[in-house]
């Protein structure tokens, strides 16, 4: 029988990710924002003035993903570069006027997509897929990117092993 991919965990994950980024999409859209701008702008509200480099590591992101983002929210007034008082050569970024009024409604569609999501969820279900999920996240985490042992595939084919009869056994003959 071959493998159902659709029946995993991390299918079904992939899948409620991609919905929930096309609601969160939807909201920022009509805030004149593109998806992972509002990250941006969140990290930015809580720790103003961030290099470049810290703002890509604070998002998990490359360094030109950040650039190009920064980019961006500083041609829509979102935010501004300034030079670093230390070194001129690096770049600080700070929310501006417009940026900080921003986080009100990047705010208001983040407890909505919340509040969409956990729908029919009591708080101990949710308690419960909370710690579950920072746990998946914790075990994808550490897994190396090189790493190509499939994890699926060995129980899977431990339980056929044991299905099948051994051919070297001579079957147990009752009388």
């Amino acid at each position: 029988m071959a493998f159902n991919h659709r029946k995993t965990i991390t299918f079904r994950l992939a899948q409620t990710a991609r919905a929930a980024r096309g609601r969160s999409g939807s909201h920022l859209t009509r805030m004149g924002l593109h998806p992972g701008q509002d990250s941006v702008l969140k990290t930015l509200s809580e720790q103003d003035g961030l290099s470049m480099s810290q703002l890509a590591q604070s998002l998990a992101v490359q360094p030109p993903t950040v650039t190009k983002m920064v980019s961006r929210l500083a041609a829509q007034g979102y935010v501004e570069r300034r030079a670093s008082a230390g070194d001129g050569r690096q770049a600080h970024v700070y929310l501006t006027e417009q940026g900080r009024d921003a986080i009100l409604g990047i705010d208001k569609g983040w407890k909505r997509l919340e509040k969409e999501a956990l729908a029919g969820l009591d708080d101990k279900d949710v308690k419960r897929l909370r710690k579950l999920l920072r746990q998946i996240e914790r075990n994808l985490s550490a897994i190396a990117e090189d790493d190509e042992d499939d994890v699926i595939d060995e129980p899977e084919a431990a339980a056929e092993a044991e299905a099948q009869p051994d051919v070297a056994e001579k079957p147990e003959v009752v009388a």
